[in-house]
């Protein structure tokens, strides 16, 4: 189904649970609250997610983005417990972990338009205009996001 093989099923589905917490953290704390419930989930579906694409992907830029994913869930998941870094560390934290969710929707998003519905996907090319500009909407949130969650920490006092 959908042309994934068992191994990019255990992929899929590992990851998956980080989608939902990723929405919850977002909608309820403005920001990937590393220690927190959903923080965790979030933490053990992106580890999952982001060392068995090693496994499944075919691509130059999945092995990429699986890399610099577990580079930037390393930094987020630790920066808190950083005292040298003061209260630079929320930043590092947010920013960190909010690239994270935008390199666990860029590849999702893509997928999804490439194999959905089965057998006649959206799209067949990674230039169709469809996928390129749901990638640039994906881009868009990234920045805006950043921006609000910066100034947000900006205002808000020092914990």
């Amino acid at each position: 189904m959908f042309g994934i093989s068992p191994l990019g099923w255990l992929h899929t589905l590992g990851s998956l649970p980080a989608i939902p917490a990723m929405l919850y953290m977002f909608a309820r704390y403005g920001r990937i609250v590393p220690r927190s419930v959903a923080g965790t989930i979030y933490l053990v579906a992106m580890l999952i997610g982001a060392a068995s694409v090693f496994l499944v992907t075919h691509q130059p830029a999945g092995f990429v983005i699986g890399a610099v994913t577990l580079l930037l869930l390393l930094v987020g998941y630790t920066a808190g417990g950083i005292g040298a870094l003061g209260r630079a560390a929320r930043y590092v934290e947010t920013v960190s972990l909010s690239l994270t969710a935008f390199l666990l929707m860029l590849p999702t998003v893509t997928e999804v338009l490439r194999r959905v519905p089965d057998g006649h996907p959206f799209v067949t090319s990674l230039d169709a205009p469809l996928l390129r500009g749901a990638q640039a909407g994906l881009l868009g949130v990234l920045v805006v996001g950043l921006a609000v969650q910066i100034v947000v920490l900006r205002r808000s006092r020092p914990a």
